[in-house]
């Protein structure tokens, strides 16, 4: 769009406005938002100029373009051929492998095709996916996913994972796919749920974190996503961190059972945690589904990662949408800000607070390491969600009527 600009005037979280140092901090409504006025050109944002009067006629609420840091491409919107009825995690499981065992190249293509159109038309610009990397349809899932990121490029950036068993990284057929992950510049993963006690499952994390050192390569677990062993996981990998130091970004995805600590022994947890950098992605809405689930009883008490609690610690903490429409979870569209107005009631996550707010924006960016932290300032990427709202409660009240701006240019669905 060279030589092309436009402007717009809006609401904006002040927690996401970034200002030439020295420049007054701006007023805000009791929600956090001051009025700005945006303008771009050529794909990048100009320093943003503040509204000192105004108008009611402002009835417009602008975020950058939002993160998902932990989704399931491969095997999203499969619930209608493998569905979970009972909503049980062994049941998910069940379904799960069923569906990998007759999974193919062209299937994973279309259902992430659909996948990462709708996380454009609702305004999402990067998604970490998880990838089952062990089986009859891990090969076809990784070719599907690598070439619908090349795809993509410009309007999605896309991080893969590779799912395996822990043990898995130990073995030369492991070391291989290693290998070939960390030069397709993936992610090593895993899956870490108790019963986790004992060396041989701390060997399998040390062998985890020699692989992610040598090769440079970063790390996200599916750990702690349980309602009972609380923390098992996180304390073996603490434990193998002490034995096998990583310099490398580990991200811990769901901590769920983290909940059931005592706050002193969560309290010393997190402080861990920090101390060894360790980053958390919580999953309201799947561990909301899946756990504790019983035909005789509403749980009264749901596991999800203690997000104040890691934040008060250092701990970052994002929020990810994790499953859409499969086994492990009937719903979801890949839409920020859906999940953004679930997690007001599952974690009482306030976005006119900042650290309510950081989950979905700054932090999220921050665990996935991109070159935008999502602030709003000068030679900022112009990628926008343009809301029809003048509040917060306006905004995630109902489905908003929203655009997306992508490098400067209005996106329209189906748009590649």
């Amino acid at each position: 769009m060279s030589g092309a600009s436009s402007q717009l005037e809006a609401w904006l979280p002040r927690s996401l406005l970034r200002l030439r140092r020295g420049s007054t901090i701006p007023a805000a409504t009791a929600e956090g938002l001051t009025p700005v006025r945006l303008s771009w050109v050529d794909g990048r944002l100009q320093e943003p100029e503040l509204l000192s009067t105004p108008a009611d006629r402002l009835n417009a609420l602008v975020l950058p373009r939002l993160v998902d840091p932990h989704v399931h491409l491969d095997k999203a919107f499969t619930w209608s051929t493998h569905p979970n009825l009972g909503g049980t995690y062994d049941g998910a499981l069940e379904a799960n492998m069923k569906e990998h065992g007759i999974r193919d190249l062209q299937a994973v293509l279309a259902r992430g095709d659909q996948a990462i159109s709708r996380a454009c038309d609702h305004g999402l610009r990067a998604m970490r996916s998880h990838i089952d990397s062990l089986g009859p349809g891990a090969d076809a899932s990784w070719e599907a996913l690598q070439a619908l990121k090349t795809q993509w490029h410009g309007q999605m950036e896309l991080q893969l994972v590779a799912l395996v068993p822990i043990g898995h990284w130990a073995t030369k057929e492991g070391k291989q796919l290693a290998n070939r992950v960390a030069a397709s510049g993936g992610l090593l993963g895993g899956v870490l749920v108790p019963p986790c006690r004992g060396t041989s499952v701390r060997r399998d994390l040390q062998a985890l974190l020699t692989l992610a050192e040598e090769l440079g390569c970063g790390v996200d677990l599916h750990i702690d996503e349980a309602n009972h062993g609380p923390a098992q996981g996180l304390q073996q990998l603490l434990r193998a961190l002490e034995q096998v130091p990583c310099s490398q970004p580990i991200t811990c995805s769901h901590a769920s059972s983290l909940a059931l600590l005592s706050p002193q022994r969560l309290r010393r947890l997190a402080e861990r945690m920090a101390e060894h950098r360790l980053q958390v992605v919580a999953l309201p809405l799947t561990n909301g589904w899946l756990l504790g689930q019983s035909p005789e009883a509403t749980p009264l008490r749901r596991p999800l990662a203690p997000i104040r609690q890691l934040q008060r610690a250092g701990v970052r903490v994002a929020l990810g949408g994790d499953n859409v429409a499969d086994p492990w979870f009937p719903a979801g569209d890949f839409d920020p800000l859906a999940l953004m107005a679930s997690c007001i009631p599952l974690a009482q996550l306030a976005p006119w607070q900042r650290l309510g707010l950081s989950p979905f924006t700054t932090a999220a960016s921050a665990v996935m390491g991109l070159g935008w932290d999502g602030r709003i300032g000068c030679d900022a990427p112009a990628d926008l969600i343009v809301l029809e709202a003048d509040s917060w409660s306006e905004a995630l009240r109902r489905p908003p009527e929203r655009r997306v701006l992508i490098g400067g240019r209005w996106w329209k669905p189906g748009r590649r």
